[in-house]
């Protein structure tokens, strides 16, 4: 029988459930269990795919092209196997569903209600996945804080769900905080205090505390937040700050919340989990060799969550390349005038140029790429990175002063980005865009095709303009070529400056395909660009030093 595992939260938000649940996935895969991760989400929207990511992070898509919430990222990341749209619900998708089965008469004329109608299709939504017979494990994270208005049919969905599967099949893991106060000098257990009364009045025990601290928990304490709270003590975890969230696995194993889950589902607790790739990982995450520094060109750099699967990719490629990577933000409109460039670039070993939408920045970026190109700094740019750096080739290598994406100026004269023809007539914004999972073949012997070592990968996209192939020979015969091509649309996926160490982009978003044992190819071999610039920098100044001391000396 499938078990459950809710992941519940109390105090503030923020205070880390995903990398909890990815980290007790991580912990019981490594034992031998096949586990997967759903988030539900309390807000309305249907789905992320609408919102600025300054309301929400960016947005994740799936293989199966949903949009979906910034947590679906750890969770792929640290279990290193693929969601789909089933592993994200938010409340407007159930509200939408219930409603719509209400227009069709589904509900015979009944009065439609919270309970059972809204309840009975959160239930749906948890089952669906164990009802697939992959997984022996299915956490189900709770979006939102308890007490939140919005998070109450979930909840109650909760204890209806433990109610029908029986003691031993579902538990409760509720993540909370104990603040330290500094005038007082020590830790308060009130505030958790409070959040398990406010859980315990929705009808849900907590089976397991997990307790956010800036400081360690002494036994008193636990034994504290055990009585008061009402669970065992040794049921009372400490997630104490950590230096990364990759640490995170490995602390809660040490403090056994795999093997106190294991127990209180009926598990087998015997087989240790086994962490071999993940501490080698760790390892070289934490003793690099080397040092690089990288710029992430964008327009929503003042919250980290917007590029969030950008970031950990570097990580991940940092780590393959035993280097720590420094990445270092860039607002776009910084960038927009242009005698400055070099001043704000000139000391970086590499440039990633973000995706976006809407014409804020985009001269900025046009610019940033002008610079990389005409210096040879290693570049990156992801989907509307790459239209930019198309556009800014159009205009100082071809000579089309008007070129432009039908994005930012319907009426250019050169539209070298434009709409995909069955886009031109959406007007509906959310889920409409070339969505998921599309094959890519990769011409043999370019930088591509040696990062990937192979000739056909699958990639995600999130995107509605494409390069216009009216131009394609233009560029190729000036030497932007394009590594990657759909085979069935012949959509371009991928272009390269043969004359450059690095100037690579991507149509498609793949740091959406990063993960800790599987780095992304094409950051990896960004990352590795990069080192190689600072390499021969560094043995030129080294030169340069000795010619100067031997003309000195003569």
């Amino acid at each position: 029988m499938v078990k459950y595992i809710f992941v519940t939260g109390g105090v503030t938000s923020s205070l880390g459930k995903g990398i909890i649940s990815a980290s007790l996935g991580k912990l019981l895969q490594s034992r031998g269990l096949s586990v997967t991760i759903q988030k539900f989400d309390p807000y309305i929207n249907v789905d992320p795919g609408t919102l600025n990511p300054y309301e929400h992070g960016e947005c994740y898509v799936t293989d199966d092209g949903a949009e979906t919430d910034l947590d679906l990222g750890h969770y792929e990341r640290f279990l290193g196997h693929a969601c789909s749209q089933d592993n994200n619900v938010t409340t407007g998708k159930i509200y939408q569903t219930v409603i719509n089965k209400e227009r069709a008469g589904d509900y015979l004329g009944k009065t439609v209600q919270v309970v059972p109608h809204i309840t009975d299709e959160i239930k749906k939504r948890i089952r669906a996945l164990g009802k697939t017979g992959e997984y022996d494990v299915v956490i189900s994270e709770i979006g939102g804080t308890v007490g939140d208005i919005e998070s109450l049919p979930y909840l109650e969905a909760i204890r209806q769900m433990r109610l029908e599967l029986g003691s031993g099949n579902a538990i409760i893991i509720h993540l909370t905080l104990i603040p330290y106060l500094s005038a007082a000098g020590e830790l308060k257990t009130k505030p958790t205090q409070h959040s398990v009364k406010e859980l315990l009045q929705t009808g849900n025990q907590p089976d397991v505390l997990v307790c956010r601290t800036e400081h360690p928990l002494t036994d008193d304490l636990r034994r504290k937040i055990s009585l008061f709270c009402n669970v065992d003590r040794h049921s009372v975890i400490e997630a104490i700050d950590a230096d990364t969230i990759y640490d995170v696995p490995l602390l809660m194993r040490d403090e056994n919340l795999d093997k106190i889950v294991l127990n209180k589902l009926n598990l087998d607790a015997s087989k240790e989990p086994n962490l071999t790739a993940w501490k080698v990982f760790l390892k070289k995450l934490k003793e690099p060799k080397q040092t690089v520094r990288i710029g992430l060109v964008g327009k929503y750099n003042k919250l980290p969550d917007a590029y969030k699967s950008i970031n950990e990719s570097f990580v991940h490629a940092g780590a393959a390349n035993e280097c720590k990577v420094e990445v270092e933000s860039i607002h776009a409109e910084a960038l927009e005038v242009a005698d400055n460039i070099g001043d704000v670039l000139g000391h970086l070993d590499g440039v990633l140029v973000a995706p976006g939408f809407g014409e804020r920045g985009i001269e900025g970026k046009i610019n940033a790429i002008k610079y990389l190109r005409e210096n040879k700094i290693p570049f990156f740019g992801i989907c509307l990175g790459l239209q930019c750096a198309v556009v800014e080739f159009a205009r100082n290598v071809l000579g089309l002063e008007d070129a432009y994406s039908t994005e930012m100026k319907s009426d250019a004269a050169h539209p070298v980005i434009d709409l995909m023809p069955d886009q031109k007539n959406i007007r509906m914004k959310g889920g409409t865009m070339r969505l998921g999972a599309y094959a890519c073949e990769v011409r043999e012997g370019t930088v591509a095709n040696r990062a990937y070592q192979s000739n056909l990968v699958y990639e995600r996209h999130r995107h509605r303009y494409e390069l216009n192939n009216e131009y394609l020979r233009d560029f190729e015969n000036e030497g932007l070529i394009a590594s990657g091509v759909n085979p069935d649309s012949k959509l371009v996926e991928v272009m390269e400056l043969t004359n450059h160490p690095f100037f690579l982009g991507t149509q498609y978003h793949p740091e959406l395909k990063s993960t800790v044992e599987k780095p992304h190819p094409l950051f990896v071999a960004f990352v590795k660009a990069c080192i190689d610039k600072k390499m021969r920098e560094s043995n030129s100044k080294s030169s340069e030093s000795v010619g100067s001391k031997i003309s000195v000396n003569s």
